[in-house]
């Protein structure tokens, strides 16, 4: 095997053991992510697509030789063996044919698992970018979550506050008209004393004058009946002259 073979044989290995690598389940996208954030990736990523162009382009070339080998010995197989050559020339000849298909196999992995391995890496960092947006968004809904539920609580305590300060205005105000009706109850009694004591006096003057009244009609019965006498008296006095 020439030295470039070998170079796209390592290359064939190297890019299934990448493959095997990346697909192992343990590694998540998030990690590889990390890992391609190293400052060497960041310096070799400038030369990414350069490099993959130029591989490509190197790959098929070697390709599309081992096409035109196999093709080559192909054809000088059929011719050889309907010649009817010796069995060292035919044995050189398929010795040939091997080789070039061994290199056409090796050629044409070797761009089939480049490619692959180049959609692998964008799927992983496509997939890692997702992850991270979907972490960024779960810790904001939790924090949207904890806020909305501190706001929750904070109501909670502030309508308890109210209801709190709603009751102790309610006590007061109770406290303050029962007070109110205390005093008026008092100034009423204060008063129905004041207007029960005015009542005695007045009922008491009402009987005194009562009384008086009764009295000057006894008198002037009495002064009547003596009017009367004198009168009668009188007559008799003024007859008896007459006489």
């Amino acid at each position: 095997m020439t030295f470039q073979w070998t170079a796209v044989a390592g290359f064939l290995y190297a890019e299934i053991a990448i493959l095997l690598l990346l697909c192992l389940p343990y590694i998540s996208p998030l990690r590889w992510q990390k890992i391609f954030m190293f400052s060497l990736w960041g310096k070799i990523a400038n030369y990414w697509n350069k490099a993959f162009l130029a591989i490509i382009v190197l790959l098929i070339v070697l390709f599309l030789d081992a096409v035109r080998e196999v093709r080559k010995y192909s054809n000088v197989h059929i011719a050889e063996k309907s010649a009817q050559t010796t069995a060292s020339a035919y044995d050189h000849i398929q010795m040939k044919l091997f080789r070039s298909q061994r290199n056409l196999y090796i050629s044409g992995f070797s761009l089939f698992l480049w490619l692959v391995l180049r959609r692998t890496v964008s799927l992983i960092t496509l997939l890692a970018k997702e992850m991270g947006a979907q972490v960024a968004l779960e810790i904001q809904v939790a924090n949207t979550s904890d806020a909305a539920r501190k706001y929750l609580e904070e109501n909670e305590k502030l309508q308890r506050s109210l209801m709190e300060r709603r009751n102790c205005v309610n006590d007061e105000l109770i406290e303050v008209t029962n007070k109110k009706l205390k005093q008026e109850a008092e100034k009423l009694k204060a008063e129905i004393k004041k207007s029960s004591i005015v009542l005695g006096k007045k009922t008491d003057e009402v009987t005194t004058v009562k009384n008086q009244a009764e009295s000057l009609r006894k008198e002037y019965d009495h002064l009547v009946r003596e009017h009367k006498k004198l009168k009668e008296h009188a007559g008799e006095k003024h007859d008896k002259k007459a006489l």
